[in-house]
C-alpha cells in the first residue's frame, strides 16, 4: 500500500514539475506561439459579401451605415464590402470553384504567402435570392470536399434577412379586360390570353393592343424566370411540388411552350424586367409574374411615364425569395471574418434596418416588423394597387431539387432561348 502511495506521489510531483517549467518558459518568452490558444489579430478585417440583385440596394446602404458605425469584433475594426451578383451567376461560380476553395486534404497552416493572399478575396458570406441556391451550392461542394460549407443549423446557419413574393403585375387597362373575360388572374387566364388567335379583340380589348404579350424574367439570367416556371407547373398540376417526371411530360411541355411563346423577347430583356416596364412601357409587355419588391420599386416610374398603373395580383401557388444570409464555414476564411459577418447579419436584422427594407418593397424577416411599420413603406404607398400586407402560404411552392431545376433550364435552352 505504501509503495502505491509513493508511486502516485511521484507521478503527481513530476506533473507539477512539468507545469512549473512550462509556466517559467512562458514568463521568460511571452511571445512564444501557442497555436491552440492565441490568434494574431489584424489591424482591421474586411468581410466580402456577395449579394443578390433584388436586395443589393438595401444591403449596400446598410453596409455604408455599418461601416460608418466604427463596429468591431474582438476589438478589431470591421469593414463590409458588398459585391452585387445574380444568384444563378454566383451559383455557377461556386460550381466551378472559381473562388479557390482548398482541397479536402489541404492544411491552411502550410499555405504560402501568395496562396494566403488569394484567400483574402474569398467570399465570407453570400446572400442569394433563395435558400434552394444555398442547398445546391452546398451539395456540389459536399461532393467535392466531403463536408458541408454552408450550414442549415447552428450559429452560422443560413438565415433569411428579407422576403419578396412573385406576383402578377398587369397594366390596369389590360387587367380590367382579362378580369371581365375570365374572372381571376392566374396562369390559366394568362395561357388563354396568350393563345387567343384573334389577339386582344377576341378578349374584348383594344385592337391597337395587338396580341397579349407576357413578361417573365429570362431564366438564363435570373432565377426569377425559374421561379415563374415553377409557379406555372404548380398551377398546371394543382400541387406544390414538381419533379423531373412532371417537367418532361409532353402535355405539360406543350402548355408551357404556349405560355413562354407569348414573351416578346427574352434576349433583350434585363435580369429584372419591372425596370423595363418603367422605361419602355407597353412595348415590353402587357403584364407578367415578377418579384413584388421589383414591381413596387418601379411603380412610380411606370405611372409617371405611361399614366397606366400596374395592378398587383397574388397567385394561388406562391413562390418567393427569402434571401438567406449564408456564412462560408470552410477554413478559407478566418473565425474573425466569420464572426464579423455575423455581426453584419445581426445589423441587417435589427429593427431599424428591417424598417429600412420596407422602403425598397421588401417584406421584413423580423416578425416584429409589420409592412406598414414606417410611413415610407412602399406597401403603404401602393396599397391601392392591390398590395396585400399578409399573404397566406397554404399553397406555397416547395423548392425543387437540383435535377428538376436543371431540367427546366435545359427545356428553356432547347425550346425558347434559341428560337
Amino acid at each position: 500500500m505504501n509503495r502505491t502511495r509513493i508511486i502516485f506521489g511521484a507521478i503527481v510531483g513530476i506533473a507539477l514539475l512539468i507545469v512549473g517549467i512550462s509556466l517559467a518558459i512562458r514568463a521568460s518568452n511571452p511571445q512564444s506561439p501557442d497555436v491552440g490558444l492565441t490568434v494574431d489579430k489584424p489591424a482591421s478585417v474586411t468581410v466580402r459579401i456577395m449579394v443578390a440583385l433584388p436586395v443589393e440596394p438595401w444591403v449596400r446602404n446598410a453596409a455604408d451605415a455599418f461601416n460608418k458605425g466604427n463596429n468591431t469584433v474582438d476589438g478589431v475594426p470591421v469593414k463590409v464590402d458588398i459585391v452585387a451578383m445574380d444568384g444563378l451567376t454566383a451559383l455557377s461560380h461556386w460550381d466551378r470553384n472559381d473562388y479557390g476553395a482548398l482541397p479536402a486534404d489541404a492544411d491552411p497552416a502550410t499555405l504560402s504567402a501568395a496562396d494566403r493572399a488569394k484567400l483574402e478575396e474569398f467570399p465570407t458570406a453570400w446572400i442569394p435570392d433563395s435558400r434552394y441556391l444555398v442547398e445546391l451550392a452546398n451539395a456540389s461542394y459536399k461532393e467535392k470536399l466531403g463536408r458541408d460549407v454552408f450550414l442549415t443549423d447552428g450559429e452560422y446557419r443560413a438565415r433569411p434577412i428579407a422576403i419578396s413574393l412573385f406576383v402578377w403585375g398587369l397594366y390596369d387597362s389590360r387587367s380590367q379586360v382579362l378580369e371581365k373575360k375570365f374572372g381571376a388572374i392566374d396562369w390559366s387566364t394568362i395561357h388563354d390570353a396568350a393563345t387567343a388567335k384573334g389577339g386582344w379583340p377576341e378578349l374584348g380589348g383594344d385592337p391597337k393592343w395587338g396580341y397579349f404579350k407576357l413578361v417573365v424574367p429570362n431564366p438564363s439570367k435570373n432565377v426569377g424566370g425559374l421561379a415563374a416556371m415553377i409557379a406555372m407547373a404548380g398551377e398546371y398540376y394543382n400541387r406544390t411540388d414538381i419533379t423531373v417526371e412532371d417537367i418532361t411530360k409532353p402535355e405539360f411541355q406543350a402548355w408551357l411552350g404556349q405560355l413562354m411563346g407569348a414573351v416578346t423577347d427574352f434576349s433583350s430583356a434585363s435580369a429584372y424586367t419591372s425596370e423595363d416596364f418603367a422605361l419602355f412601357g407597353y412595348s415590353v409587355g402587357d403584364g407578367g409574374q415578377l418579384l413584388e419588391s421589383d414591381l413596387l420599386q418601379n411603380m412610380q416610374g411606370i405611372l409617371t411615364r405611361w399614366a397606366d398603373p400596374l395592378n398587383i395580383y397574388y397567385p394561388k401557388y406562391v413562390t418567393w425569395f427569402d434571401f438567406p444570409f449564408t456564412v462560408w464555414v470552410g477554413p478559407e476564411t478566418s473565425a474573425l471574418k466569420k464572426n464579423a459577418a455575423l455581426a453584419f447579419e445581426r445589423f441587417l436584422l435589427s429593427e431599424d434596418q428591417q424598417k429600412a427594407a420596407l422602403v425598397y418593397g421588401l417584406r421584413p424577416a423580423n416578425s416584429n416588423i409589420a409592412v406598414d411599420a414606417t410611413p415610407d413603406s412602399l406597401f403603404i404607398k401602393w396599397k391601392d394597387r392591390g398590395v396585400q400586407p399578409v399573404v397566406p402560404r397554404t399553397t406555397a411552392m416547395r423548392s425543387p431539387d437540383r435535377d428538376a431545376l436543371l431540367t427546366l433550364l435545359r427545356w428553356f435552352d432547347l425550346n425558347v432561348a434559341k428560337r
